[in-house]
């Protein structure tokens, strides 16, 4: 199994996961011309995608995956919240949608895919551990903190991306308004380096955790973090150089990692 992001941060995200004959696109929030010339640079052209799977309702995640789904006759799974709110902006491809709730696990072609809530500032949000039975690799962005349940959700992974989304310091004195200041900072927000570093170390001390394979650092903010910053971080928790941190760009994505 293998892993790739065509992109993270707050102007789109996308990543692919995939086993065998199975690539899971889980997001797309990426116009379809942007997503077809980021797929191009992982050697895939969109009818190599097998289903889309969407985390909440957020511009940057689900942009263009409506239509992505028309265009390439794609299913896509998302949380029965995420379906309401889609459903009110526009037209659900009826035929391709299928619906599930934060606690489902589903399966794609060579993949099983386990939901879990996460909180965050959305109707129904959740996040995802993809198997091919294996190995597991588990994708952790868009939430204001942990949870007992997050963090037992990501137990015996053997590779994470895993939200570093700012700094609080640099956040705090930079230009953003209060009110942004206090939506990120929140319990639906998003996770700073510490608090990311925080549950990684959890993880890694945990009893029977397998060999790590690889710890991608992702939705960093472009205003108020650095690559570096969440490195150190994270390679603080692990105990390991930060060179073997991985980070996930906005504009170049991630090239495919095998687990």
């Amino acid at each position: 199994m293998r892993f790739a992001c065509l992109g993270s941060g707050s102007k789109g995200n996308a990543w692919l996961v995939e086993s065998g004959k199975t690539r899971v696109m889980l997001d797309c929030g990426f116009g379809l011309s942007d997503t077809a010339r980021r797929l191009a640079r992982l050697g895939l052209v969109p009818e190599d995608v097998s289903a889309l799977v969407l985390t909440h309702e957020h511009s940057d995640h689900v942009r263009g995956a409506l239509p992505f789904s028309r265009r390439h006759g794609c299913p896509v799974w998302m949380s029965h919240g995420t379906r309401a709110v889609l459903a009110a902006q526009g037209d659900l491809p009826a035929d391709a949608c299928r619906v599930i709730n934060g606690h489902d696990a589903f399966a794609v072609g060579d993949l099983s895919l386990q939901a879990f809530p996460v909180p965050h500032d959305a109707r129904e949000p959740v996040q995802y551990v993809v198997t091919d039975g294996a190995v597991r690799w588990g994708l952790l962005t868009d939430l204001g903190h942990v949870t007992a349940h997050v963090q037992a959700s990501l137990a015996g992974c053997h590779a994470l991306a895993l939200e570093c989304n700012h700094d609080t310091a640099m956040l705090q004195a930079g230009r953003y308004p209060p009110a942004l200041k206090k939506r990120i900072l929140g319990n639906y927000g998003h996770l700073d380096n510490s608090a990311a570093a925080t549950l990684l170390g959890t993880l890694v001390q945990a009893e029977g955790t397998p060999k790590w394979t690889h710890i991608v650092a992702a939705h960093l903010s472009e205003e108020n973090n650095s690559p570096d910053l969440a490195r150190q971080a994270l390679a603080a928790a692990m105990g390991c150089e930060e060179r073997w941190i991985g980070v996930a760009d906005q504009e170049t994505g991630l090239d495919w990692r095998a687990i």
